[in-house]
């Protein structure tokens, strides 16, 4: 299987997926033990969220699912949160702290998952970056992600329903922070916060090069606001998703319009 799914467009704004796919090769499904293959930890559905919200919209997806490797990690494996727990390049437990490996992979393996994975993504995404920013002087990137909304591993309490990460507005243009912050407050019925305690993984951190022209931003949404529950079978929910659905083709408007004005 193709490790990545590309669909070009024509316009200045890419959606990156690195972790709604959920294809285990063999060796790796039958390393997991039965708390791992449950797969809790999908970004579920975010694809058919973001589908067709808008035209000429390029979109870069991960098939493989992040406990092969996790395509927002740093390939080096250091931690985009130093002191909190997480999870790293390939996870030792779910996002519950619940071990997921009968047999956890050696370093050996974790290279040959990264050269067969996670190098191969991010080459595409490095390419359409390249690409989009030769035709429109401009790239925007939005990283598309979902969690469940209580996870007291990760965090006290319950997420706010946009969590939207800028690297503490390093990685864009504050006018795109501004923009996706805004039209999430106007939002009625949801909470927002900004570079809380998701503030952008290695994606946004390694790609949003504002100077250059080239702007990143993540956002995380709390999957109950798509989901009908946040357990499995973590189902699909037509009229939560399609309220979110307005929400969202109102940002990615609002970045293809503001594309031109961020030229470098």
């Amino acid at each position: 299987m193709n490790p990545v799914e590309v669909t070009e467009g024509a316009g200045p704004l890419i959606l990156g997926m690195p972790h709604t796919g959920t294809h285990l090769p063999a060796e790796v499904l039958e390393a997991l033990n039965t708390q791992g293959r449950i797969l809790a930890d999908t970004d579920w559905h975010i694809d058919q969220l973001y589908k067709d919200l808008l035209p000429d919209v390029t979109v870069v997806r991960a098939t493989f699912h992040r406990y092969v490797i996790d395509a927002n990690r740093p390939p080096d494996g250091e931690s985009l949160y130093p002191g909190q727990n997480t999870t790293g390049l390939v996870p030792q437990t779910d996002f519950d702290g619940m071990p997921i490996w009968q047999t956890p992979p050696d370093a050996a393996e974790v290279e040959d998952r990264r050269m067969r994975f996670h190098a191969p993504y991010h080459a595409a995404l490095a390419a359409q970056v390249a690409r989009v920013k030769a035709r429109h002087g401009v790239a925007v990137l939005y990283d598309c992600h979902s969690i469940r909304s209580r996870i007291p591993f990760l965090f006290d309490g319950t997420l706010p329903d946009f969590n939207i990460g800028t690297v503490n507005t390093a990685s864009c243009d504050a006018r795109i922070e501004r923009l996706v912050a805004e039209t999430c407050a106007k939002a009625t019925g949801y909470r927002t916060v900004l570079n809380g305690r998701f503030k952008g993984g290695w994606t946004t951190r390694h790609y949003g090069r504002p100077e250059q022209g080239v702007h990143a931003i993540q956002m995380e949404l709390a999957q109950i606001t798509h989901l009908a529950t946040e357990a499995p079978p973590f189902a699909y929910d037509p009229a939560k998703a399609e309220s979110l659905r307005a929400i969202l083709r109102g940002i990615l408007q609002g970045l293809v319009a503001l594309a031109p004005q961020l030229r470098a």
